[in-house]
């Protein structure tokens, strides 16, 4: 993996972490689906727009079209949909640690389903990572929290989960910015049909809003997605999920900081296992090193 992989891995992971913070400032101010409909709209029109003056092509193969597709339903409208609706009673903190769990998800079903093979490494630290889930949770139950938003954060990372596992290698033929933008606004579609059937639309213009918004629509919804789509072309699925590790502490960190959230004991205990955990089976999950015949000798 070379330094710019690395760069690439990390910005992806602290602008991905921050889209919990910036969406627990928006549905506070305005309707959850609708404002993130919006959101897709906007991104997905500029993501198009680059695209074809990055010469790229909307002509995607049938591989990709399935992905984009996929991708749009599951990761743009029922994954950061029902994160949307939970943060209105869910703080960004834990939202963005169950969100975190997702690799773990697909290690799991990798496992159990698809018949991968999972080093003893690997098998400790799904152990630990859902431990340390376990643990947060446990305090947060006992603090009263929303249950029902619980759920929604854990049905959206089934969901990503299982866009992720259904689309391995459908980024192979370019067209990265193109995929981004049409995957946008398929989820944009079906949220503003799902908006008005679910929800009260509403919005209060103020400028906390109006930065949010502006922040998640460019950053976490185009810059980041664009980033994490070059990244698995460049490294590969599974090397690039190793920086989801950092995904539970970058999370709380930025929710600590703009949105004064406070994280007991245990809670830095819980977040620090999910951390290793997350570690633990993403290195299991990683290629041996082929040994050469120099090496041998």
């Amino acid at each position: 993996m070379d330094i710019r992989a690395i760069a690439m891995g990390l910005a992806f992971a602290f602008m991905w972490s921050s889209a919990f913070t910036s969406a627990r400032i928006i549905v506070a101010e305005a309707s959850p689906l609708f404002s993130l409909a919006l959101r897709f709209l906007i991104s997905g029109l500029l993501g198009v727009l680059i695209a074809r003056a990055m010469g790229q092509s909307w002509r995607l193969s049938r591989r990709q079209w399935h992905a984009t597709i996929l991708f749009g339903v599951c990761q743009n409208a029922l994954y950061l949909g029902l994160n949307f609706i939970a943060m209105q009673t869910v703080e960004a903190g834990l939202a963005a640690i169950i969100a975190s769990s997702m690799p773990l998800l697909v290690a799991l079903a990798s496992w159990l389903l698809l018949g991968e093979k999972l080093r003893l490494l690997g098998v400790l630290g799904l152990a630990a990572g859902f431990a340390g889930v376990g643990l947060i949770m446990g305090t947060r139950i006992g603090a009263g929290v929303d249950l029902y938003g619980v759920m929604l954060c854990g049905i959206g990372a089934l969901a990503l989960t299982f866009a992720t596992l259904a689309v391995r290698g459908a980024t192979a033929g370019g067209n990265f910015m193109m995929i981004v933008g049409l995957q946008m606004l398929v989820g944009s579609a079906i949220l503003f049909v799902a908006a008005p059937l679910t929800e009260t639309i509403h919005v209060t213009l103020s400028p906390r809003l109006l930065a949010a918004f502006a922040y998640t629509t460019l950053v976490p919804g185009l810059a980041a997605t664009y980033v994490w789509v070059v990244l698995l072309h460049r490294i590969g699925a599974t090397r690039a999920a190793t920086f989801h590790f950092l995904n539970p502490v970058f999370g709380v960190a930025i929710a600590a900081l703009l949105l004064g959230e406070r994280l007991g004991p245990l809670d830095v205990v819980g977040v620090l296992i999910v951390t290793v955990g997350i570690l633990a089976v993403q290195l299991s999950r990683q290629p041996a090193p082929v040994k050469t015949a120099a090496a041998e000798s």
